[in-house]
């Protein structure tokens, strides 16, 4: 099998996450928020957690009696050794995502629950559009900026090639207002969440492009106060280690029951 692509430049993705500030990671705290949600809804108590993340501090107190591993190529998780995974917010920088899943798979004891929460596909998709168009307006030319992140309806398939067995992806989405672009890329680059593409420009751009783009931010995406709208989304993955004790999908044919009885409706047969 051939390696994944590098897409994202590790040491570089390291070193913006290393000036994030606490009052920027709204997002990771939202997202804390909603994965704790969840495991209330399950009748189940985890004994051996795990958190794999590139925030240790901020997840390490969300999940105190975790243990937290780097979100690595290869994590330093022992096989079969959880009955609870969380990879939290830091999916979207994976070079090989499948691969991490597979990993947390692997870390599971059976019947042992996977948690993801990463960036999905409608994040920023006011500042890619404006920053792609000025760029072609006034440089002729487009380079990587943004990373590619998934669409919510490919997540559930990334849950069921890694094996996991009940996948659900849902979504949740977050509108922000800013004073301007300039202000939204502040906050960016106080999230450890700014331009680590492998293929990225390694030279200054042009002002004369964040001006343009600032423009049509403005004039595109404006909120009701003069303000520009960033629009967030956090997709969440919630699957299972395979085991002989979760509910298995019946044989066809063995139903006990029509569906039409059920319902207390007729059955009718379709046209030809």
């Amino acid at each position: 099998m051939s390696a994944p692509p590098n897409l994202f430049d590790r040491t570089t993705l390291v070193a913006h996450r290393s000036r994030a500030q606490a009052p920027a990671i709204f997002l990771h705290e939202a997202a804390g928020d909603s994965l704790k949600d969840r495991l209330s809804l399950v009748n189940k108590q985890f004994l051996s957690q795990a958190v794999v993340t590139g925030f240790p501090e901020f997840w390490q107190a969300e999940f105190p009696d975790a243990k937290v591993v780097e979100d690595t190529e290869l994590l330093s998780l022992d096989a079969a050794a959880h009955d609870l995974v969380v990879h939290a917010m830091s999916l979207h920088w994976a070079n090989d995502p499948v691969g991490q899943l597979i990993q947390c798979r692997r870390a599971l004891r059976p019947d042992g629950l996977l948690l993801v929460a990463f960036l999905g596909g409608q994040t920023l998709f006011e500042l890619r559009a404006v920053l792609s168009s000025a760029e072609a307006e006034v440089s002729g030319g487009l380079s990587p900026r943004v990373a590619p992140m998934p669409e919510i309806r490919d997540a559930g398939a990334l849950l069921q090639r890694a094996g996991l067995a009940l996948p659900v992806a849902d979504a949740e989405t977050s509108v922000v207002a800013y004073k301007d672009m300039f202000h939204l890329m502040r906050d960016l680059r106080a999230m450890g969440e700014t331009n680590a593409l492998s293929q990225r420009i390694k030279h200054p751009t042009r002002r004369s492009v964040f001006a343009r783009a600032s423009t049509m931010y403005h004039d595109h995406y404006p909120a009701d106060d003069g303000r520009i709208l960033a629009t967030f989304e956090t997709l969440f993955l919630t699957g299972w280690a395979p085991s002989h004790s979760q509910p298995k999908p019946l044989r066809p044919g063995s139903a006990q029951a029509r569906l039409a009885d059920v319902l207390g409706t007729s059955e009718t047969k379709l046209r030809d």
